[in-house]
């Protein structure tokens, strides 16, 4: 299963992501962790720190990209929309602990309509990735939800929008949802994060008609992780419960696609 994780900034979109490829690299799968966020943090969520080993932004490997693309130094105007890339996820994605991590960077020529070499490179990555049968893909996206405009999540099966407590975590909910539609991702969903007690039935409410899918309580353990470094994911048993809860519901939205509202939130 390929699954897109976005939200608003600092809902705690790669703590979902991070929770997903541990559950799933505990139990023997094959888990690739793609990092697409700028301001990249998936390597501290997972428990590297700044002396271990980090790969390298794709959008950095300039060697690698003129002679996949067959650009010239100054990215011509010619070059190929299809390079190879079937051996760049295990080359340049780095083992942590069972999740092999990968860094997509940053695509530097702006605008909606840019196909750059760097950019044919990415959609070239993801589409491989996408469609291969032997591996979980699960894409930490960038906060907001402006890049859904441009494709970025085309080809995933899930899209899980992280929300915590708070109007315009929701409001961005029901925009990401409205334009994953447009992109052609039908199975949308969120997850809550950081709930304390009873809150989250009204951020349910408020949701509406997009549905929940777990609910990952507020947790000073995974604050404290965060600060220190270390990965959040610990296999508890209540972390095991949500994620356990979590994969459950993604089967049913998948048997059942959600068709997002345009007019909602």
């Amino acid at each position: 299963m390929k699954i897109a994780i976005t939200g608003k900034g600092g809902a705690g979109k790669t703590t979902l992501a991070v929770y997903l490829s541990r559950y799933l690299a505990d139990r023997g799968s094959k888990t690739y962790l793609l990092d697409a966020d700028p301001d990249a943090n998936s390597a501290l969520a997972l428990g590297l720190d700044a002396d271990d080993q980090q790969p390298l932004p794709l959008t950095e490997l300039k060697d690698l990209i003129r002679e996949r693309t067959g650009s010239d130094s100054n990215y011509g105007n010619f070059f190929k929309l299809n390079p190879k890339v079937d051996d760049v996820p295990g080359d340049y994605s780095i083992d942590a602990g069972g999740v092999r991590l990968l860094r997509l960077g940053r695509v530097k020529k702006g605008g909606a309509g840019c196909m750059c070499p760097e950019n044919a490179f990415l959609n070239s990555v993801l589409s491989h990735m996408f469609f291969a049968d032997d591996a979980w893909v699960i894409l930490d996206m960038e906060a907001g939800i402006e890049h859904l405009g441009r494709g970025t999540a085309q080809g995933v099966d899930i899209m899980l929008v992280v929300v915590e407590p708070g109007r315009r975590s929701i409001h961005t909910a029901h925009e990401a949802a409205a334009l994953a539609k447009d992109i052609g991702v039908l199975n949308v969903g969120a997850v809550l994060n950081k709930i304390r007690g009873s809150e989250g039935e009204e951020i349910e409410r408020l949701l509406e008609p997009v549905p929940v899918l777990a609910r990952i309580p507020y947790s000073d353990a995974v604050a404290a992780a965060d600060m220190g470094g270390e990965c959040a994911y610990r296999g508890t048993k209540e972390q095991v419960s949500v994620i356990e809860e979590l994969m459950g519901k993604l089967k049913e939205l998948g048997d059942a696609p959600f068709e997002p509202d345009h007019s909602a939130g």
